[in-house]
């Protein structure tokens, strides 16, 4: 049972330290998320990043410092969405599409936040066009990221936070 005294951070700990998952898996986000509430998904994924503990898409979310980071996510993503398409499961498909959207309008907000320098600018504007073809068309996207990745300059391994 949640503590009012306790922060969100503090319950987590407490509960992995119980539980001991192996990994992230979806009966642990739900847990997570029903114990914790009132949390925000996006602060509750970060701080289970954090933790190193594998973690299971969709629930992971896009992830996106790095081009290598966000090519991944968004690749491990599209075979859920991909799954849930084959399976009937239209609500998880729609998660997967909202965390995409989520993740495309967290990269559109910081290239223009006015404290980006102008390579995260670049950086991110060039992020949000990445997740913008996969929401247009997900099975297009491996391919075209190939393409893409092949025409960017410079090269994309830079180490830039979002």
């Amino acid at each position: 049972m949640p503590s009012a005294n306790k922060s969100v951070k503090q319950q987590l700990g407490d509960y992995l330290a119980a539980n001991q998952p192996a990994a992230i898996t979806e009966a642990v986000w739900h847990d997570l998320l029903q114990r914790l509430a009132p949390v925000s998904e996006s602060y509750l994924r970060d701080l289970l990043r954090a933790t190193g503990l594998p973690f299971d898409q969709p629930y992971s979310g896009i992830r996106q410092h790095t081009f290598e980071e966000l090519e991944q996510s968004l690749l491990e993503m599209l075979q859920v969405y991909r799954e849930a398409l084959g399976a009937g499961d239209r609500d998880r498909a729609r998660y997967c599409r909202r965390q995409a959207i989520a993740a495309k309008d967290r990269a559109k907000w910081m290239a223009v936040t006015p404290r980006s320098t102008p390579e995260k600018r670049t950086q991110k504007e060039e992020m949000a066009q990445w997740m913008l073809v996969w929401l247009e068309n997900p099975e297009v996207f491996p391919a075209w990221v190939d393409a893409r990745k092949k025409t960017i300059q410079p090269p994309m391994n830079a180490d830039e936070h979002r």
